[in-house]
């Protein structure tokens, strides 16, 4: 998925305008906001299991290099074989190679956002490999020509209307508009994907070092039949997914899916350990998987470590006041939100994504939700602090920052220079007290009037309360 971060300012005034989208992203706070607050109350020890959460990845991360050979070993054992990929290109080259050595033709695909990292769809098509991605918002993606715009739930910018259209014309069928019949044509016309299918293609929540086995969390039963009915299963995953036991996979499960989609539980939980065995009923005879590096070592022991923890649940993004008034596709590229502003300047370079570390109010919200207590608003303060060293903000805003930082230095410049600006302001104001125009700070006031100060600054207020 090519990176589109550099057009973010003009991709907000856009989104923000676009009525359909703001009434999709309405839904965020009663499927998301207010589905987690309803569930995340059923653990009771909350903030100790999200302690422990963050200590089994810290654990994990910070000798990551023994939990991916104890993984690989297990894993191998069973009979899956384990690729290593420093790259996206490596990665497409390895699946590519996987299907060409099986004679792979078609393949179906169960949601990963890892894939969608790498492009690999695009990579497996120019191989000559047709592939249909099974997951119902994927797949309706993949119809309209889309990227995700949400890591959980990637077609929350669309709504029913519009599916309706688009199955109309991709399918050549009666147009529905029925929830429900709308999904019984999808599973119709997916059927024959999955049945005839040479390859399926999964992601990993988790990988389990003890066990060697691949785990996937989802609420549809394509992920299932993805990883069954195909004779070669390749799953594709981050090095950081792993971790150590089947106890610790428990804490984690504990506190994904109620953070992800507001549910104790999702629908299947999906164990996957080696390829099918003598007298096995169902599963693949070959079992590859796929463990992309890209650029997620080079965090190890450094202050941007902790964005690793990271299990994909979306709830920071669900939470955030940015995310929630101009959707994911504004972010540019495959993570969105306040996660996506951390890692997509880490994993694809902070010169390609200028303003995403400067896409959040610093609220908190997110920092408060996660489940496994990564400092988010912390990290993005460290990023700009990195653009500011790196010279790659613009020269404007550079110049007004350390005018501020030098008054903020020095009390008696700062107190003169507030005075005069709160006066004037408030003069500004007129007799509504509202400023239409901000000068040198039009971001503001474009899109609504700013409210005008009484004249007085908080110390002269102060002063005179006290």
């Amino acid at each position: 998925m090519r990176n589109a971060s550099f057009d973010f300012k003009r991709q907000v005034t856009v989104k923000l305008a676009d009525e359909r989208l703001q009434q999709a992203l309405s839904r965020l706070q009663s499927r998301f906001v207010e589905g987690r607050s309803a569930v995340i109350s059923e653990i009771h020890d909350l903030q100790e299991t999200r302690d422990a959460a963050a200590q089994i990845r810290d654990r994990v991360l910070n000798n990551l290099g023994h939990w991916l050979l104890e993984f690989e070993e297990r894993a191998t054992s069973r009979g899956a074989v384990v690729h290593w990929a420093e790259t996206v290109e490596d990665a497409n080259r390895i699946v590519a190679e996987i299907a060409a050595l099986h004679n792979v033709k078609t393949a179906a695909k169960s949601k990963s956002m890892v894939s969608e990292e790498c492009g690999l769809n695009e990579a497996l098509e120019k191989a000559g490999v047709e592939v249909v991605e099974t997951d119902l918002g994927e797949y309706i993606l993949q119809k309209a020509h889309e990227a995700p715009s949400h890591i959980v739930a990637p077609v929350v910018h669309k709504n029913k209307e519009e599916i309706s259209d688009l199955f109309e014309k991709v399918h050549g069928l009666p147009r529905k508009t029925g929830i429900a019949e709308l999904c019984r044509e999808a599973r119709e016309v997916l059927r024959p994907a999955f049945l005839n299918a040479d390859m399926g293609i999964s992601g990993a929540n988790f990988l389990i070092a003890e066990t060697g086995s691949a785990l996937i969390v989802t609420n549809e039963g394509n992920g299932r039949l993805v990883t069954t009915l195909p004779r070669v299963h390749v799953a594709i995953t981050g090095i950081e997914k792993v971790v150590p036991t089947l106890e610790d996979l428990s804490t984690l499960l504990r506190l994904l899916p109620r953070s992800a989609t507001g549910q104790s539980i999702t629908n299947y939980v999906s164990l996957l350990t080696g390829k099918r065995g003598e007298g096995d009923p169902e599963g693949p005879e070959h079992f590859h998987i796929v463990l992309l590096d890209n650029g997620r070592s080079s965090l190890l022991g450094t202050p941007m470590q902790e964005m690793l923890r990271c299990i994909r649940c979306g709830a920071c993004m669900n939470h955030c006041p940015v995310y929630q008034n101009i959707g994911g596709h504004a972010y540019g590229w495959v993570y969105p939100g306040p996660m996506g502003s951390i890692l997509t300047p880490l994993l694809d370079g902070i010169e390609k994504a200028p303003d995403l570390p400067n896409a959040s109010t610093l609220c908190g919200a997110c920092a408060v939700v996660c489940p496994v207590k990564i400092p988010l608003p912390d990290l993005l303060r460290k990023l700009r602090e990195k653009q500011l060293t790196l010279g790659i903000r613009p020269q404007r805003e550079t110049a007004l920052l350390k005018a501020w930082s030098w008054l903020a230095l020095h009390p008696r410049a700062y107190a003169l220079a507030t005075k005069i600006a709160v006066r004037a302001m408030n003069l500004m104001g007129g007799s509504k007290g509202l400023l239409h125009r901000l000068p040198g700070a039009s971001g503001w006031t474009d899109g609504r009037d700013f409210p005008a100060p009484e004249g007085k600054t908080f110390r002269e207020l102060y002063k005179e309360r006290s």
